[in-house]
């Protein structure tokens, strides 16, 4: 678990420095401030691209030489992105994208051989953490190193970061990578094939539960990606925050989402109901948005309570999403089923950026964006409520 978790972290760190230094990012390239969301999308790309087709390469190098490979691509792709060339910049977040997505297959892999079935959702949940972890270092430390050294001293500085853990992470793989899939020197090939999507889909068409666990969980993920995306330029370009308080908001929603994480993991354990709990917290983070936006120009600390609100719902949900989705897999193909998931929830990740984008350019505003994803996410949590009361109201 150390190893994956400081994978986790540093990765996830390198990642919420983009939205962060989204208004400088889009200043260089000409572009409105909005357009910080297709730079996410293409990040989601890449991650939907390794999702599919990155199980032999998973399989011939092991869990932690591929996260290690993912590492170096988040950090070619960061200096790529760091370029005023709006195509090199994209280019950049296509392969943060394909460094980014080893964490969960190679993460769920390393974790499924030790975990204990009683303390699985905690496991997992502990694992996840690391996201919102790494993104609440990044809230607090991005807009310091950018004042003392600049925004290209800044990028630097991450990517050093991020190298430094690739070297670190060695103390684990001869260990770790000891039982590894089958080996194919064919998989820069099978890396390219496009039959990887309709595979996943019928994996999961397959095994009841799964279609309404992995509707969710895209439910949550165009959630998640328009929030990480939006709220920093929501802050500063609507409410004329400065770029410090913005990174200071951010902190404490990825902050609140990591104790969430945790806490979350341990009470679905308790419940014995990953859907039910899922099916709430659908519910409260929509509410949570919404009053966001109704209370963005309030009081400072009422702000700070409402990101608290909505990094705890709607950024909570992920570690018991896996867990849940491991216990209804058949145990064999547990990889394949949190891959294909993860797969759908990371298509959503590209849409809804894209579709918070357009509707924010015609509307000239950032409200209503808000106020339709809470709306799908009210919508999904509705439903996957009323299915899991529905059955024990005809016993």
């Amino acid at each position: 678990m150390s190893a994956t978790l400081l994978v986790q972290v540093v990765s996830s760190f390198a990642a919420a420095a983009i939205p962060l230094l989204g208004p400088i990012l889009t200043l260089r390239w000409g572009l409105a401030p909005e357009n910080i969301g297709y730079v996410s999308a293409v990040v989601s790309v890449g991650i939907c691209w390794f999702l599919a087709c990155g199980g032999p390469m998973l399989d011939h190098h092991g869990p932690i030489r591929t996260l290690q490979l993912g590492l170096i691509f988040v950090a070619a792709g960061l200096a790529l992105l760091s370029q005023p060339a709006i195509s090199l910049g994209l280019a950049g977040a296509l392969l943060v994208g394909l460094g980014l997505a080893p964490n969960t297959p190679a993460g769920s892999q390393v974790l499924m051989r030790a975990a204990p079935a009683e303390h699985r959702t905690l496991i997992f949940s502990i694992k996840q953490a690391g996201v919102p972890l790494g993104g609440a270092i990044a809230g607090v430390a991005v807009a310091p190193l950018v004042l003392a050294f600049g925004f290209i001293g800044a990028v630097s500085a991450i990517i050093a970061v991020v190298l430094a853990c690739t070297v670190l992470v060695q103390v684990f793989q001869p260990r770790l990578d000891a039982e590894k899939g089958p080996r194919n020197r064919g998989w820069p090939r099978l890396f390219l094939s496009p039959s990887s999507l309709t595979r996943a889909a019928r994996i999961i068409i397959a095994h009841p539960g799964l279609p309404m666990l992995t509707a969710i969980g895209v439910s949550f993920s165009i959630t998640q990606a328009c929030i990480t995306a939006f709220t920093a330029t929501y802050m500063v370009i609507q409410h004329g925050a400065s770029l410090a308080q913005a990174g200071l908001y951010m902190s404490v929603l990825l902050a609140t989402s990591t104790v969430a994480r945790i806490v979350f993991g341990w009470l679905a354990d308790r419940l014995g109901s990953g859907l039910l709990l899922l099916s709430v917290l659908a519910l409260a983070a929509g509410g949570a948005i919404l009053l966001l936006v109704w209370s963005a120009t309030a009081s400072p600390w009422l702000v700070y309570g409402c990101m608290a609100l909505v990094g705890a719902t709607s950024m909570g949900w992920n570690g018991v999403h896996m867990a849940e989705l491991a216990r209804a897999s058949p145990p064999s193909i547990i990889g394949d089923v949190t891959s294909s998931a993860s797969l759908f929830g990371f298509i959503g990740s590209i849409c809804g950026p894209l579709v918070f984008a357009m509707v924010a350019s015609r509307t000239g505003s950032f409200t209503w964006p808000f106020i339709l994803v809470a709306g799908q996410l009210i919508a999904f949590g509705a439903f996957a409520l009323a299915i899991k009361v529905a059955p024990r109201s005809h016993r």
